[in-house]
Order: structure tokens, then C-alpha cells, then sequence
């Protein structure tokens, strides 16, 4: 058996000291240092074999955060665990305690193509840490080398229009990780956020919509369409990409910031549909009677094609077997909620014959969130906005 745990941590933008990422908004030195310090204290705490990180301006940063971590939770091992001279050494407590370095780490980093490097429009990107290392090398997903064009089909003389995709908003990083005799497909993606999108005229300095002394409610709500049309074209890629790899028999676990909870469309299309308890009362798809219906042979195929590549949420099989009943990674306006996802095939759920391991636990690390929007909140600015999540798996062959 081979246990590991694996994590994703949207940082909320890590770049360095005095550059200025979005409009009118950088670190000092001294608030970057706060940052990266905090960042590592949840790095040691998480002490994840792979964590998927989302708002990556910078590798710098980001491997700035690693050695910070690594420095301290090391200086921890040396004060706290006990030396060969104590009659407790081998107790399981304090090797349970100990924190592992990333010393022999892999890092892949996915920069955004859409960061130009220009101060205040700057772009984040993604990585991901893996104590394993990688099979080969990361794959980054974000130029699609054919557009996806969304027809939404004929519905009058002059049809029901289009949708074209080119280039997602933020770059999906696909990474193997080799753990026991097994080798595990790994996404990270950080989807596009519910903050309205806006096209800014030729000639204009901003697009109208964001002049609140001139508000355009119906031009705001067309601004939130193109987000959420964005949203669900990007899952859609990443569901593509999973199906793929499915399909190809390997083992699948996606993880990241996907701005929407479990049971959204968005969510809901990269996990993929639940299928039915039973099809054999349905009216065939190519029904010449209203006696046509599937067979059972043909209802066990149906439900067997659609759950061999479903993902399932860490979250929910969390809950479903504790007492615990609120999960939350994230908090605006009063509603707290989980935007922060893990999903896995069904290689990891016990109760199946493809199984090849479970999960154990799931942590949330949220004790740090307040209400967004508070701009006067403690931690707004240094401090991520998300909590961090890690599922607990144990690999049984």
C-alpha cells in the first residue's frame, strides 16, 4: 500500500515586491515577505505530495515559498522530533509528525500566454509540486490548435448562432506522476472567474460598463454571459483532455480554482453526467413505437460507458461518510462556498472493480477566510482568499 495526499492552493497572486500585477496594485518588501511567510506556514501545514498551485505570476515567487517552507519546517524537525536518545523514537506519532522537505520536488509551471508583462495587466498562471516527480514531460493547454466552435443549431431562417473559442483565459498544466506501481494523470486548471467580462471600444480608455456613476445594468449582466459562456467553454476543453486520458486507461485527478461549486454546469460538465439507476424504461433513440425501449443488456452498456468516465468529487465522498456538514473554500457577500475542487475516476472509489486505491480523509484549511467583501478585512490583500484543500489517499495496489 502506498499512502499520499494531494492538495490545491490558489495563492492568491504571487509575484514579487514592487511590480505591479493588476492596476494600482503591488507589494512592498515588507508585505511580500509577510506573504511569502505565510504562504509557507499553509505549505508546511498542508505538507501535501502534490499541491496544485493557481495565481502564479512568478516561478521566483513561487520557489521563493518552497524554500521558505522547507527552511522553517526543517528548523521545526530539528526542535520538536525526538533524537536517537529518547526511548520514544520510533513511536508513529513523531514520524507522522515530521515534516518532508521538496527538496528532490518536481516543479511544473504553466505561465499565462495572455501575460504580456506589462505593470497592472498583468497575467497569473499555474504549477504544480510533486515529491514524485513526473513522467515525462508537463503538458500545458491553453493556444488550442483548432478553435472550438459551439453551434448552437438551426432555430429559424437564420439559425441559432455560434461560439467560438481560441484561447482559454488561464492555461490548464497536465502532469504523470509516477506513485507505487502506478501512474496517475494530474490536471490543475483555474477556470475563469464570475467577474464580468467587458469589451473596451477602439478609442476608449475603459469599457463603459465599468463606469458605475453610469450604470448599464443589462450591459453588466451581458458582461457576466461572456464569463460564464468562457466558464463552461474551458470545461469543456479540460473534460476533453480527461476523457482522453480515461479512454487511454489511466488513473485521472483534476484539481484547482474552477469559480463554481460542485453541482454548477461548469463543475457538472468536467466530472460528467450521472447516469440513470435504470434506461430500460426509456424510449429508444430511434423509437418506431412507444413500446421501443432499451434492453437490459443495452441499459448495463449505457451505465457502463458513462461511469467509466465520470470523475467524483474528494468533497462529497468526504461527506458522505462524516458528520461534518459544511465544507468551504471561499467568501464574498455572505455566502461561503466551495469553488476549490478534487476530482477523481473511479479508480479511486473502493466499491469498484477498477479500483486501485481510496481516499482516507479530506482537510479544509479555512480558518484564515473572512468576507471578501470587507475590503478592510484582516488578510485581504497578503493572505489567500481560498482555502486550501487536501484529499488523503491510500493506493492499495
Amino acid at each position: 500500500m502506498t499512502d499520499f495526499t494531494i492538495a490545491s492552493f490558489n495563492v492568491k497572486n504571487l509575484i514579487g515586491p514592487d511590480q505591479e500585477y493588476y492596476r494600482f496594485q503591488s507589494y512592498t518588501p515588507e508585505e511580500y515577505a509577510w506573504k511569502v511567510d505565510w504562504l509557507s506556514e499553509q505549505v508546511q501545514t498542508m505538507d501535501a505530495d502534490i499541491v496544485g498551485f493557481q495565481e502564479i505570476f512568478e516561478e521566483s515567487a513561487l520557489r521563493a515559498v518552497i524554500d521558505a517552507a522547507d527552511a522553517e519546517g526543517m528548523a521545526d524537525n530539528d526542535n520538536h522530533i525526538p533524537g536517537p536518545d529518547k526511548r520514544y523514537r520510533r513511536k508513529a506519532i513523531f514520524r507522522k509528525l515530521a515534516y518532508r522537505p521538496y527538496t528532490d520536488a518536481a516543479l511544473a509551471v504553466a505561465p499565462n500566454v495572455n501575460d504580456t508583462g506589462a505593470p497592472g495587466e498583468r497575467r497569473p498562471g499555474v504549477a504544480i509540486l510533486s515529491r514524485f516527480g513526473f513522467v515525462g514531460d508537463p503538458e500545458i493547454i491553453q493556444d488550442l490548435p483548432e478553435p472550438v466552435d459551439i453551434d448552437f443549431g438551426p432555430m429559424g431562417p437564420d439559425g441559432g448562432g455560434s461560439f467560438r473559442l481560441t484561447r482559454l483565459s488561464r492555461p490548464i498544466l497536465k502532469v504523470r506522476v509516477p506513485i507505487g506501481g502506478q501512474v496517475i494523470t494530474v490536471f490543475n486548471c483555474h477556470l475563469k472567474s464570475k467577474l464580468g467580462e467587458f469589451v473596451r471600444p477602439e478609442g476608449a480608455d475603459v469599457p463603459p460598463e465599468v463606469d458605475l456613476t453610469q450604470y448599464d445594468p443589462v450591459a453588466r449582466a451581458l458582461g457576466g454571459l461572456r464569463s460564464a459562456l468562457r466558464r463552461m467553454a474551458e470545461a469543456w476543453v479540460l473534460r476533453r483532455a480527461i476523457v482522453e486520458e480515461l479512454k487511454a486507461g489511466h488513473p485521472v485527478m483534476a484539481m484547482g480554482d474552477f469559480n463554481d461549486g460542485e453541482h454548477a454546469v461548469s463543475s457538472e460538465i468536467i466530472s460528467g453526467e450521472r447516469p440513470f439507476k435504470n434506461y430500460a424504461w426509456m424510449l429508444r433513440h430511434d423509437a418506431e413505437t412507444p413500446r421501443d425501449r432499451y434492453s437490459d443488456e443495452e441499459d448495463a452498456q449505457i451505465r457502463e460507458d458513462i461511469e467509466a468516465v465520470r470523475l467524483h468529487s474528494a468533497e462529497r465522498q468526504f461527506i458522505r461518510k462524516s458528520t461534518r456538514d459544511m465544507v468551504y473554500t471561499a467568501a464574498f457577500g455572505g455566502t461561503y462556498e466551495s469553488i476549490d475542487q478534487i476530482f477523481m475516476s473511479r479508480h479511486f472509489l473502493p466499491d469498484t472493480a477498477h479500483s486501485i486505491g481510496e481516499m482516507e480523509y479530506f482537510s479544509v484549511l479555512n480558518d484564515h477566510l473572512t468576507d471578501g467583501s470587507h475590503a478592510e478585512a484582516p488578510y485581504n490583500k497578503l493572505a489567500s482568499d481560498h482555502g486550501q484543500i487536501i484529499a488523503h489517499m491510500r493506493l492499495t495496489r
